[in-house]
């Protein structure tokens, strides 16, 4: 089936992408695709990929074509700098109803090792006095209130992209030492609480969450609690390796394609494309999602050069075609 599928999909790959490419969401068995990647302006992308025109292209330019060419980008610029309110009306201003952003939550939120000078200028004197001069800020630095005020200003830089219908999901990810017990648990349901408004999807980078039979224990928690699952297509060896679950918790799911290939010592990122029989089992093993909730997102975020939006397009290609047995 996977032969079959490679070859329906790509001999209409050359003709969908002279077209404009797919730009609305891919309609699977009662389910809405969105493929796209974590950058539009990565500067491998911009500089040395071929996915766009002109390499003097503005940055609303470059935007409005890669909306042209696929209906989902990932913002992950957010996990080192949140965002705020006017730059989120920049993005509605500058793209088409029915585009989607998904966000990455900014690190401190996430228990993440933080660049300080990403904190707002009028909170830093809330950092410990004995936590000042450290290369990296953690919330545990700050005292309640101040991460209460974080919390705040982050959903509040959301709403202009939550009010025009472009919000996705806004993905948690968590460190790898976030690993399965009472007290993350709790502070993952308290994030849920501070996104009410908005649907939320978690990032494990721990596969204790994800081994035997605590997998489906925490699947389940996470269904309970409404919030989506990030599953993740990578290597299977390294140090970067998670467990192959492919599932939904909530009414999206979100699967991340990080690239194959495992490196011990590599600098990330590392160039990977994914090879055109790779997306077509991609593409079999996404459509299950389609049983279990209304919309997937697809996130390439193997950005060197252009192989994410590469990837992404044939991807797309590949799910508009009819499966045949």
């Amino acid at each position: 089936m996977t032969e079959t599928l490679l070859t329906l999909g790509l001999t209409d790959l050359s003709s969908s992408t002279r077209a404009g490419g797919p730009r609305s969401p891919v309609p699977v068995d009662g389910s809405l695709f969105l493929c796209g990647a974590s950058s539009w302006a990565d500067q491998g992308l911009v500089r040395h990929g071929d996915f766009y025109p002109r390499k003097t292209m503005t940055a609303t330019e470059r935007l409005a074509y890669y909306c042209s060419r696929l209906p989902l980008a990932e913002i992950s610029t957010t996990y080192r700098f949140p965002p705020t309110p006017d730059l989120a009306r920049q993005w509605v201003a500058r793209t088409p109803p029915g585009f989607c952003f998904d966000v990455r939550a900014w690190s401190l939120l996430t228990e993440a090792p933080t660049l300080p000078d990403s904190l707002w200028e009028d909170l830093q004197g809330e950092v410990r006095p004995e936590t000042r001069n450290r290369r990296r800020l953690y919330s545990a630095h700050l005292g309640g209130d101040a991460i209460d005020e974080c919390w705040r200003r982050f959903e509040h830089a959301l709403r202009p992209l939550h009010t025009a219908g472009r919000l996705g999901v806004v993905i948690l990810q968590y460190p790898s030492w976030f690993t399965p017990k009472a007290e993350t648990r709790s502070a993952l349901v308290a994030a849920r609480q501070r996104l009410a408004d908005y649907r939320v999807a978690v990032d494990f980078r721990s596969p204790k969450w994800l081994v035997g039979a605590v997998c489906e224990d925490t699947l389940e928690w996470l269904e309970a609690h409404d919030i989506g699952f990030v599953c993740t297509d990578g290597p299977l060896a390294g140090p970067r390796a998670m467990p192959s679950v492919m599932a939904a918790t909530s009414d999206v799911a979100v699967v991340r394609f990080v690239g194959r290939r495992a490196i011990e010592d590599d600098p990330w990122p590392w160039p990977y494309r994914y090879s055109d029989p790779e997306l077509a089992d991609v593409a079999l093993r996404v459509r299950e999602l389609a049983a279990s909730t209304s919309e997937v997102h697809l996130i390439m975020e193997n950005c060197w050069r252009g192989d994410a939006v590469a990837n992404a397009l044939t991807l797309a290609t590949l799910l508009e075609a009819p499966v045949r047995g």
